[in-house]
Formats: structure tokens, sequence, C-alpha cells
């Protein structure tokens, strides 16, 4: 609970493969309502499993007590058949969903948006949907939550597909859904199988890194050419499949793979991320066993507080070795500058510029003389006061990346006996300082005397 609490709010995606195999235990249906049970010969490896009402009822209270932001998955191949190739054949029976969606509204409960299917676009996962019947079914859905909440000022968003990018596919499926889709939601585990012994090296490699941005960038602009008022998510990404990689992808290091696609996905103008998982697999935010935040827990918390939603062109000139990111800050005047060292050698001193100011921290002759110097360098139309930055300095306990203990400058983060989230206390540097970036480390700027319109 203090857990969610401490993100006021933290969104929260229920669904996954199973909730295509979900029925809802509204009044009347079904006559008995059954668990999952494994079944290997069955469809996603599942037999078809119930929600009982009474557990919805316990999940709604939990939310509305801990302020969480609510995005529930419907079952999408609900009245389907597949058939000898693989494709979910005929149209989406929707009178199951709509009795939870009534139940959900009648007992006054808040969601935050309903989204239809888990991983079937492209050529899905167990299974796959056509773009077109898919996009029919997101017409219906859409009817459905227009009319059930007709008279609301506010009403749930409607997201779709929640699966892996097939440009193909994701351009027919938006083309299709004009006026009916609010978000465009898909799916990333660039880092590839979590049984893989290599991950760290994948996450420490600037290239590796990168691969991902062609998915970011092809989705911006369909959504772009299409005309759709759709915006992107990431409804799932936990790196690497398959439960993720003990000791890495709970551990300090996974932090450098995740504050990064954090940044790039910002960069390409996706609005929401969210993490596979809170509690489960080796990549939860939270260890499974004693609820206690893994090192990602404190990285997703920083990112929310002080990463406001403008982002700003940056880039970084000296070694590769350096991530480098710059929002607009959240709640006070300025930016933040967030900046990852992959590098487990070298310190490096960045020093902020603006194309256009006249006073700078280092001069040209300075740079040759520290070749580990390097600058983030931000776009035209910024004023520059003299006065002290808020830094936070991530680093491992006992520089081992695969501890699952984190350091926030230089002290241990961790709840205490009551669980309470520890408070996130920066240090204090002088404008004139340059930002010292220790080897294997991340570091968040807040940076106040550094204007934006764009910030404004």
């Amino acid at each position: 609970m203090k857990a969610i609490k401490a993100f006021s709010p933290l969104k929260i995606r229920l669904g996954g493969t199973l909730q295509d195999k979900v029925i809802y235990d509204t009044e009347g249906n079904p006559p008995q309502c059954s668990s999952f049970v494994k079944n290997n010969s069955e469809l996603l490896g599942f037999s078809q499993g119930c929600l009982p009402m009474s557990r919805w009822d316990e999940l709604n209270i939990f939310f509305k007590k801990s302020g969480a932001v609510v995005v529930f998955g419907l079952n999408e191949l609900s009245g389907k058949t597949v058939d000898s190739q693989g494709s979910a054949i005929g149209a989406w029976k929707s009178s199951d969903a709509e009795s939870l969606i009534r139940y959900t509204v009648n007992n006054g409960y808040t969601i935050h948006g309903w989204e239809l299917g888990n991983e079937l676009s492209g050529n899905g996962i167990g299974t796959r949907v056509s773009a077109h019947q898919y996009a029919s079914d997101i017409n219906s859905l859409q009817n459905m939550v227009q009319n059930i909440y007709a008279g609301f000022e506010v009403k749930p968003l409607v997201i779709a597909p929640g699966g892996f990018f097939d440009a193909n596919w994701f351009t027919e499926f938006i083309k299709e859904t004009p006026e009916s889709l609010h978000v465009v939601s898909h799916h990333i585990y660039s880092l590839g199988p979590g049984v893989d012994d290599h991950l760290i090296d994948r996450i420490l490699d600037p290239s590796s890194l990168d691969s991902v941005s062609q998915t970011f960038s092809s989705l911006r602009s369909i959504l772009k050419s299409s005309g759709t008022r759709a915006v992107a998510w990431v409804g799932e990404a936990g790196g690497a499949y398959n439960s993720g990689h003990h000791l890495v992808t709970d551990a300090f290091v996974f932090s450098f793979w995740y504050l990064d696609q954090l940044g790039m996905a910002s960069s390409f103008d996706t609005k929401t991320y969210c993490r596979q998982s809170l509690v489960g697999g080796n990549y939860g935010l939270l260890d499974a066993s004693t609820l206690v935040p893994n090192p990602d827990y404190y990285s997703a918390l920083l990112w929310h507080r002080l990463m406001g939603r403008n982002v700003l062109s940056t880039n970084f000139s000296g070694t590769n070795k350096i991530r480098a990111y710059a929002h607009c800050s959240k709640k006070t005047q300025g930016i933040t500058l967030l900046l990852i060292n992959l590098n487990g050698n070298a310190t490096v001193q960045v020093h902020v510029s603006t194309e256009n100011a006249t006073i700078l921290s280092t001069s040209n002759s300075q740079e040759n003389q520290n070749p580990r110097t390097g600058f983030a360098t931000m776009s035209r139309g910024s004023k520059i006061r003299y006065i002290t930055r808020e830094e936070y300095h991530l680093t491992a306990k006992d520089g081992d990346l695969h501890s699952q203990t984190m350091l926030l400058n230089g002290k241990i983060l961790t709840v205490n006996s009551s669980g309470d989230i520890p408070f996130l206390e920066p240090i204090t540097v002088n404008q004139s300082d340059p930002i010292t970036v220790a080897p294997f480390s991340i570091v968040f700027a807040q940076i106040p005397y550094i204007i934006f319109s764009a910030c404004n």
C-alpha cells in the first residue's frame, strides 16, 4: 500500500496473457466461477478461468485506498474460434465485458481505461487477430463505453492492442479506428529472454539500448500520418521476457536499461510507460516474497517525481557511454537532467550549456585538456541564473552491479520496519560546479536556473 501511495498516483495495468481466457462472475454469469488450471493442451497453456466479483470488489477497495489509477484488460478472444493457422476468427462477444463494466459503474468504481486484448497483434503470441477485425472490436468497445458512461463528465480511455509492434498491422488498425481509439498500446522486451547469460552485456552496450528506437520512431510516424487522436503507450515492458533474470532484472544494473528506456520512450512522445511488473517474476519493482522495493522501484519513483511531461531535445558530446535526457522539471522551476554512466572505469564531469548562453562552465581549451568532459546541450531560448541545483546520485552497494541494494548519495535506500518509503534527499551543488557522474552510476540533476519557454 505505502509503495503505491508514494507515487501519488501510480498507474496500474491489470492484464496479461490470461486476460484473454477469463470470464467475469457477474450476476447469473457463469454458473460456477472456476480458477485457472494449467493445461498445455489448451490455448495459451491454461484452462478458462473466472474473476469472482468478490475479488473485483477487494481489488477496487485496495485501489481506492492506495490512490492507484487503474487500467483493466478485457478478454478480446471472447466469442472467437482459433483456426488451424493460429488466427482467432469471428467478432468479439462483448456481453461478458459489458456485464463487468456495468457492475463496475453500478458499484462506483473508477477505471481510468479499458484495454482490449493482450499480445494478439501482428503474428501474436499463441494466437492472433487481424487488424481489420480488431478495429471492428474496438469500435464495439467504444460504443459500449459511450453508452454505459453516458452522462459521465470523464469517461474511461479505450486502449488497444497491447501487443508487439508490427508496422503494417498497426498502420491498418490505427487507420480503421480514427475516432474510437484513445491509446495505442504496445509491448517491449528488447533484451530478449531472461535465461540469457549476456543480459548485462546488452544493458551496458549503447548500440543495444538504441536498437528499440526504431519501434518508437515508427509508431510515432504512423500516429502522426494517420490523423488519429490516439496517443502511444508502452503497455508492458520488462526488458527480458519469461520473468527476467534474478540478480539482473531485479538488481541495480537494470536501472541503466529501465531509465534509459523511459528517457527514450518520452523523447518519441510516449505518454505512459507500464513496467512489468509491480510484483511478480524477477523483474518486479517489489520483491515477490518480501514486498521490499528493488532498486528499480526507487529509479521509477525519482523519475515520477522529478521528470515533467515536457521533453527537451538533449545531446551529449564526449563519449557514447553517457546517456543523457532532459525534461522540464515536474513541480519546480527549471529542468531536470538524467545522466547514466555505462562506463565502469571513468568518472565524467558534465557541464550543461545552452546554444545561446554566454556564460559556460568550461571552455573548449579545457575540454581538450580533459577528454572525459562532456556537454549536455539544450536548445535555444534559455536563461541562466546563478544559483544552486539539487542532485540525486544512484549507485550500487559495494559497486556490485548485481546488488539488490541501491544507494542514494551514498546512503542505503531501504524501508523501515513499518514499510515506510525513505525520504529521497538530494545533495545541493553550486551551479558553477560540473555534474560529477561516477563510474556505473545514475544522476538526476534538478536545475532551477535554466528556464525554457516550453516549461512555463
